[in-house]
């Protein structure tokens, strides 16, 4: 078949006219469902619009109970039924304005980055990336090494799957809290955190590089394991890690309408739609339709994707190779141990410290997120002990009363696990009887009968 894609016919300033002639639209029906709010969106679309506005929903905690996409041509319609953080409709608007301006004409252009460490100097801070071969204590060597070196971590994530490890860090100077751009001071900072990162284990050559762009940090890190090769099944760690549920993930053809069809079944969980848009997306996969459903313990997720030049795939072995992306990009947020939340007076040298008592009680970190609000540190850590086994309580005891019961407390595990249904072939299609009632549904032309 030929394969034809709208985005190689537009030229790059012309689409940027259309977008500024036909700007976003963006409702909000709190009328058509009883239990969810309904975000319509409808623009004029690019590669990247629909990871934009998962993006912004994502990022004000929004969670995203159904979602149907279709975008066909050059323009785009989304529906997406949202509740909040407590299970409520939204009462507010905000979520317009912020869509519209995740797509508007200064909205900036996503962009693949491929490097494996890099800094970048921004407004406020200098930006660290770092993947390499995870290991215990790892994380306790990095924060000690940016101490001795007289930086101070403001914010940092953290993220290890397959033994591998991904982190952006951001960083000032110790003295007067500026962005640090001095570039013999870089240059001493990257090698030594090369150095740490090679260890004596890590086979891979590890590349040092400055950043040019910013990028959202949870797509960043995404964008860093899918560098580093963690989907290989070369790199699978035959450890705990193993025994993680996976996802059910199909890739079939649809030969009448032209596409590959990605069908996907797993235990729900926040970002997880993020998670699969974002790994698609910098996969450089359209997505033309798709139909999600997250209202139980599982989500069940449906793509009809091509390849930007308007073709779908067409090997065996690219299929595979979506299917074990598609499973690390879930599984990379699936958090393993006990999560320990820190929240206490911000200072110099606290994560070090902290991280230091974890490595001396054995503990390893597997998840870790770090921020700053205020003067006040706020942070959490997932840990196992260092073989990734469950930690024992008297452990966990020690650490709390070395660093302080009342600073660090030990919390449930949101992403708790539990194996899907028995495999098998599945399609979204089969949940819907009409698919002239799923369609006039999907556009929000009918309401819902729930």
């Amino acid at each position: 078949m030929d394969c034809w894609s709208p985005s190689l016919d537009v030229d790059d300033e012309f689409e940027k006219l259309v977008i500024r002639m036909n700007p976003p639209r963006v409702t909000v029906d709190n009328v058509s469902s009883r239990k969810a709010t309904l975000i319509k969106v409808d623009s004029a679309n690019k590669h990247g619009s629909l990871l934009e506005v998962v993006q912004v929903l994502t990022d004000m905690n929004l969670t995203i109970r159904r979602a149907y996409i279709s975008s066909d041509g050059e323009w785009f319609m989304d529906v997406f039924h949202v509740i909040d953080q407590d299970g409520n409709k939204l009462s507010e608007d905000e979520v317009t304005e912020r869509i519209q301006q995740s797509l508007g004409p200064r909205a900036r252009s996503l962009r693949s980055l491929q490097r494996s460490v890099g800094v970048q100097a921004a407004a406020e801070h200098t930006t660290i990336e770092l993947t390499g071969r995870d290991r215990p204590g790892l994380l306790s060597e990095i924060f000690a090494v940016l101490a001795n070196l007289k930086c101070n971590v403001v914010a940092a994530e953290v993220w290890t799957h397959n033994s591998r490890m991904a982190s952006v860090v951001y960083i000032t100077d110790e003295a007067n809290g500026i962005p640090i751009d001095d570039p013999d001071r870089l240059a001493k900072i990257k090698q030594l955190l090369l150095y740490v990162l090679k260890g004596d284990r890590d086979k891979r050559s590890a590349n040092t590089a400055v950043s040019v762009v910013e990028t959202h940090t949870e797509r960043r890190l995404h964008q860093m394991m899918y560098a580093d090769r963690d989907y290989d099944g070369e790199n699978v760690d035959d450890g705990p890690t193993g025994d993680r549920s996976k996802p059910l993930v199909t890739v079939e053809d649809c030969a009448d309408k032209g596409y590959t069809v990605v069908n996907l079944r797993c235990q729900d969980r926040p970002k997880l739609l993020f998670d699969t848009v974002c790994t698609l997306t910098d996969m450089q996969y359209v997505v033309f339709h798709a139909t999600v459903i997250a209202e139980g313990p599982e989500a069940y997720q449906e793509y009809y994707i091509r390849h930007m030049d308007g073709c779908p795939i067409s090997s065996e072995a690219e299929r595979q190779r979506v299917i074990h992306c598609l499973e690390a990009a879930i599984q990379r947020r699936i958090s393993e141990g006990i999560r320990l939340e820190l929240c206490g007076e911000d200072r110099v040298g606290l994560l070090s410290d902290v991280t230091r008592i974890f490595r001396e009680n054995g503990l390893s970190v597997t998840q870790a997120e770090v921020t700053t609000k205020g003067s006040q540190a706020v942070n959490a850590f997932y840990v196992t002990d260092a073989s990734g086994n469950p930690v024992k309580s008297e452990t966990i005891e020690a650490v709390r009363s070395e660093i302080g019961q009342t600073i660090l407390c030990v919390k449930d595990d949101i992403y708790s696990k539990s194996p899907p249904q028995e495999s098998g072939r599945f399609s979204l299609g089969n949940l819907f009887r009409s698919r002239s009632e799923k369609f006039l549904y999907n556009l929000g032309l009918i309401r819902s009968c729930s």
